[in-house]
């Protein structure tokens, strides 16, 4: 597995988003996803990526019975501020979003997340600890002193941000080095190439794209949307609607075309257009499958020719938000 690097830290090219294995996406197997995660250690699929809102703790108890064994062997980052247990925040007098839960981004709950998070995981420190959400009500660098805490008392190691416009980065970076800033990005999300991409180029923070394979739809496997679970996330996504769901299927037949000529996959193209976009991007594709993690891995070897990078590039947007409304109130602030 080639190499990114977060902070003073060398991680493989292909990193590991874990939320599918227990929320969003519909049902897992806890034995597969297992397998999954010890499958990735033998690739060099070492930074891992969970946070404490999925599965309302549950993906970061999964990962814990893996990390006894390997912990040293794993670059693990998580995440907080999106409250799910209202009795961790201060937060109680706050009228949830439309999308079900509240940000807090609060000093006391930066502390009080963490121990939370650190005890499911059952490790004593983290490699990167990002703030899910921006609180609008606090500011971002009174959230990221508390963080700064953390680092100092040898509880984490990085800090990160996630879902975060160019100014907040800048705020924030001021306080304490950022390491890594998560953002959507992929053939079909392209919201922060512009201007958070070019800050964290110039402030020498690694940028992580989440949902590299647009939620899965870049892969091909989904035909139309009853290839989902009943309670599938994605149903809600306006991308996977009525005629968007066509319109942006036309995306999907554009990158065949250029997997068919390296005799690889959709996904492995789509994951190799963002490893080309910047030698300072460490992408977390997720899955809860062995069969889909090593077909990711392996797009770390897979080389686009400088045309197809243009062509892949030049595809048209997706028709549809990357969110339903209700979530807009949460995103790039």
């Amino acid at each position: 597995m080639t190499k990114r690097t977060i902070g003073n830290d060398e991680v493989g090219a292909i990193g590991l988003g874990c939320m599918g294995m227990s929320y969003a996406y519909g049902p897992a197997d806890e034995a597969e996803s297992v397998s999954v995660l010890r499958r990735a250690l033998e690739l060099g699929v070492n930074h891992w990526d969970t946070a404490d809102m999925y599965g309302s703790g549950a993906n970061e108890i999964l990962l814990a019975k893996v990390l006894k064994d390997h912990r040293d062997e794993v670059f693990l980052a998580t995440k907080f501020a999106n409250v799910y247990d209202r009795t961790l925040t201060s937060h109680q007098d706050l009228v949830a979003g439309n999308a079900g839960w509240i940000v807090d981004g609060t000093p006391e709950y930066v502390h009080r997340a963490f121990e939370v998070s650190a005890q499911r995981l059952g490790v004593d420190h983290v490699d990167l600890y990002y703030q899910h959400r921006v609180d609008d009500r606090v500011a971002i660098e009174e959230t990221v002193g508390a963080m700064a805490e953390l680092v100092a008392a040898g509880k984490v190691r990085y800090l990160g941000l996630s879902e975060v416009s160019a100014e907040s980065i800048r705020r924030a970076h001021a306080v304490h080095p950022i390491a890594a800033v998560q953002c959507e990005l992929s053939l079909w999300t392209r919201d922060f190439v512009e201007d958070v991409v070019p800050v964290c180029d110039e402030l020498g923070i690694t940028f992580v794209p989440y949902s590299p394979l647009g939620r899965g739809f870049l892969t091909g496997q989904i035909k139309s949307i009853d290839d989902l679970p009943e309670d599938d996330w994605r149903r809600s996504n306006p991308r996977f609607q009525g005629d968007a769901f066509a319109k942006n299927f036309e995306i999907v037949e554009q990158v065949k075309l250029i997997a068919a000529a390296h005799d690889a996959t959709p996904a492995q193209v789509a994951l190799a257009w963002v490893l080309a976009l910047s030698p300072g991007f460490a992408p977390i594709p997720g899955t809860k499958r062995v069969k889909y993690l090593e077909e990711n891995a392996a797009a770390a070897d897979l080389e686009l020719t400088p045309t197809e990078i243009e062509t892949l590039t030049a595809i048209e947007p997706p028709v549809g938000s990357r969110y339903p409304a209700a979530f807009a109130g949460f995103l790039k602030r």
